[in-house]
């Protein structure tokens, strides 16, 4: 018998969710079949068998929590049966009689009072649940065939225990949330999102966080892309995008104004010599930041090539923990989705985030006496005013600025 166990996923992920089991009791299966997927904060992990047999056991469900080496099913030699099996093929009246017996790998502490006897089977998440919510588990019904006690089944035990421990509401407030005739969807939020939501609402409250404005001339640069595009794919085999600009432009000013490329740690600035550029980038199950790693040392078409490469691995859920770490300063584009205006939110621990918005011809003075439509942006830089001061944040936007508008600085300072 060999145990499915939760492997390892990096230094800051210590838990994960089930998110969907590709296999079931029963089936037959190789050595490196997938078996499951896993949700974790950043990236969602596979995980594969490690030796041929039968899925003999699942210990854990889909929507369970479970912690690095939790056992999370079981895998037996190919013929033996199912761990499941025996009670399925029982009487029910033998079912109801049997004592079940638990998981050879189930702790066998002392249970407290709403932990249930020893002879409970419940996942050790669902003994979590138990003990934080003071249910006794001996009272939680097992909707699993062979009789398991999993996490939500405690937490269904909980919410129906709930109105009558709780005080009488006011007879104003007593009244139906929602209406038959105005139909709700109601679904838990994804790990990812939690954490986004988590991250985004701590750097607000952490951060003394500004944004300042500025607009850029993109006439240059367009006209660049339209002379050279044709002869960059043949070369390159990737476009040339806007994308690689900014990247240059960026770290250009980092250069220039170094405290945009840092973070703070207690009462220390750490200053970083290094350009690890993130890249705000949609995908499916939310927003994820893949970093192009020294990008000062990249030409365009290498720059293009890795953010081709990573938005790919974003949008197909395929990312490493690696490629989202570490970034020292993040860009993001939400001009892609039409965005004309935006105050970007600090990726923490990072200082400064550009944010990047609709190109949109508008008339421009060129002089006193001359008007053009002219292709404009509008760019954000929203920064950490602990350490960033505004004259500063100005400056290093009116850097960026210039370096656009003025392409040939990009090779000199990008």
């Amino acid at each position: 018998m060999h145990d499915i166990l939760v492997p390892a996923m990096g230094e800051s992920i210590t838990e994960g969710t089930i998110s969907k089991w590709l296999v079931k009791v029963g089936d037959s299966v190789k050595q490196g079949d997938l078996l499951l997927e896993l949700e974790t904060d950043k990236v969602n992990l596979e995980i594969s068998a490690e030796q041929d047999g039968v899925i003999s056991e699942i210990l854990a469900n889909e929507g369970d929590t479970v912690k690095i080496g939790d056992p999370v099913g079981r895998i037996g030699a190919a013929g033996a049966a199912p761990a499941a099996a025996a009670p399925a093929a029982a009487p029910a009246q033998e079912q109801a009689a049997a004592p079940v017996a638990a998981p050879a790998s189930a702790p066998a502490a002392v249970p407290s009072s709403n932990e249930g006897s020893s002879a409970t089977l419940a996942t050790p998440a669902a003994r979590k649940l138990a003990r934080e919510k003071g249910i006794d588990l001996n009272a939680v019904p097992a909707r699993d065939p062979i009789g398991r006690i999993h996490a939500s089944d405690v937490a269904s035990a909980g919410t129906a225990a709930a109105p009558q421990a709780a005080p009488a509401a006011p007879a104003a407030i007593d009244k139906p949330t929602s209406n038959a005739n105005k139909p709700e969807e109601r679904k838990r939020m994804s790990r990812r999102r939690m954490t986004i939501a988590k991250r985004l609402v701590e750097a607000q409250h952490t951060a003394a966080m500004l944004t300042t404005f500025n607009e850029v001339d993109m006439s240059a640069i367009m006209e660049i892309r339209k002379r050279r595009k044709d002869s960059f794919k043949e070369k390159h085999e990737v476009g040339l995008g806007f994308m690689s600009f900014f990247t240059k432009a960026v770290v250009g000013a980092l250069k220039a104004f170094p405290h945009l490329n840092a973070e703070i740690s207690g009462d220390d600035i750490i200053v970083k010599k290094y350009y690890d550029i993130g890249i705000a980038v949609s995908a499916k199950e939310g927003l994820v930041v893949p970093v192009v790693r020294d990008a000062d040392r990249l030409g365009f078409a290498e720059i293009e090539r890795s953010i081709v490469q990573l938005a790919g691995k974003a949008r197909n859920n395929t990312l490493e923990l690696s490629e989202l770490q570490g970034g020292t300063f993040t860009i993001t584009n939400g001009g892609t989705f039409g965005s004309l205006l935006s105050t970007p939110i600090l990726n923490a621990p990072q200082v400064g985030i550009l944010g990047m918005h609709k190109i949109q011809l508008r008339p421009v003075a060129i002089d006193a006496e001359r008007m053009e439509n002219r292709p404009m942006m509008y760019i954000a830089l929203s920064y950490d005013h602990r350490i960033v001061d505004g004259a500063e944040a100005v400056q290093f936007l009116v850097k960026i600025k210039e370096m656009l508008e003025d392409p040939e600085t990009l090779l000199l300072e990008g």
